[in-house]
């Protein structure tokens, strides 16, 4: 398909002909819900540590990630047959994953039964299923218990993608959009599903950056149905995914030899910085995922961003949109990136309201959030509609994993 303009598509918002669309969405949770402002004296309270430091600290933390609530696993039931979960330096990488592969398929088949139910259609129209988790590690993986548990045809066509982190969601609606526009007739059920009990840990003054875990990450599931030329008598179109592209800013290594073929063939290098693959790091190790990010995160994501976005846009045909004339529904990784991104790119603070309470509602769910995110999208878009406010047609929806690599699809909002 070549590129469109938004004023050749009429007011009727009907998706262009072979182009996949979201269908429905449908979400999933654990029944621990946290309240942020309990979290702390909870937190220490069961890992049985009293450094008022780590304490202080994490109190602050708490409070500058604008988290209100989220839901976890974790619970006392689980720490009554698991103690050693709470206890420092023992070997416990598989309890953890014992209770993470029966928690995320769990959750990954109620937020998928919530979708297809949204979605209207029987079960055996799904062909396709793309499963993500940055949760478990198995073989069969998590794509066939969850085929399973849904009564899945055993001639549906299965991808997971393992450990892709924050950019899990994203990139899973990416290889939907091509799964479903090159198979014509498809239906590709998207799920994604994670939990923080894979690098739960009590607090430790060698480890500080587990306390910005503990305040910030959450738990669930979240589900899509994507297609394309979708049946309007039977199913209600809600975003067509126009283009989508992934970037990786290079490392230092690799910055040199593109540097190199710039000078060589006058070519524009996208991306600035070095060694940014540490920048988002996870280890499995026998104590469970150990996870850090680099402080300079979101000023990488801020200095690359807006190069980015024209990137996509113009892929897309777009390049003379506003950004204030789109909407945004980014992955909400913390303030600071969603700060940021604003900044740079000077959107009105409405534009990122989306983002900014599924982080509050939910906390960042990895994978999991920019389906929350699209959902919050999907209402204020009919709020906004209610009270003719009128609305955005075109939008981004991003996100930023390991890498780091930059998720970016150009959407069309078709909830009319």
């Amino acid at each position: 398909m070549g590129s469109i303009d938004a004023t050749e598509l009429g007011s009727e918002k009907k998706p262009n002909p072979g182009k996949a669309t979201i269908l429905a969405i449908g979400k999933a949770f654990p029944q621990q819900l946290v309240m942020q402002e309990y979290l702390v004296d909870g937190y220490f309270k069961t890992t049985n540590c009293d450094d008022p430091e780590l304490k202080q600290k994490l109190t602050r933390l708490c409070k500058t990630t604008t988290v209100k609530t989220r839901y976890v696993v974790m619970s006392e039931e689980i720490l009554r047959k698991y103690p050693e979960l709470a206890i420092e330096g023992g070997s416990t990488v598989k309890q953890r994953l014992d209770i993470c592969n029966d928690a995320v398929t769990e959750m990954a088949v109620e937020a998928s039964r919530a979708c297809i139910k949204n979605w209207g259609r029987s079960i055996s129209d799904i062909t396709h299923l793309v499963y993500v988790s940055s949760s478990e590690a198995r073989l069969p993986g998590g794509d066939l218990y969850l085929a399973k548990g849904l009564g899945l045809s055993p001639e549906t066509h299965r991808v997971q993608l393992y450990f892709v982190g924050c950019s899990g969601g994203v990139a899973g609606l990416r290889v939907a959009k091509d799964i479903a526009e090159n198979n014509p007739g498809s239906r590709v059920l998207l799920a994604t599903s994670e939990t923080t009990i894979i690098g739960f840990k009590p607090p430790s003054a060698d480890r500080p950056y587990d306390l910005v875990g503990v305040a910030l990450f959450g738990d669930g599931a979240g589900a899509m149905i994507i297609g394309s030329e979708p049946d309007l008598v039977l199913e209600k179109p809600l975003y067509e995914l126009h283009t989508a592209i992934q970037n990786f800013l290079p490392g230092k290594a690799l910055q040199d030899t593109l540097h190199s073929t710039v000078n060589l063939y006058n070519l524009t290098l996208l991306f600035h910085g070095a060694d940014t693959e540490k920048t988002i790091d996870g280890k499995l190790t026998e104590q469970g995922i150990n996870f850090t990010l680099s402080r300079e995160l979101p000023q990488i994501i801020e200095d690359n961003v807006e190069s980015f976005c024209k990137k996509l846009i113009g892929k897309a045909g777009l390049a003379n949109k506003d950004y204030n004339q789109m909407f945004w529904a980014v992955h909400p990784g913390g303030p600071a990136i969603l700060n940021r991104l604003e900044k740079r790119l000077n959107l009105s603070p409405e534009k990122l309201s989306p983002s900014r309470r599924a982080l509050m509602d939910y906390g960042n769910a990895s994978s999991n959030s920019i389906v929350y995110v699209l959902e919050y999208m999907l209402e204020e878009n009919r709020k906004a509609r209610n009270m003719k406010e009128g609305d955005n047609e075109w939008g981004l929806i991003l996100a930023f994993g390991p890498g780091v690599t930059f998720e970016g699809i150009v959407a069309r909002n078709l909830d009319v």
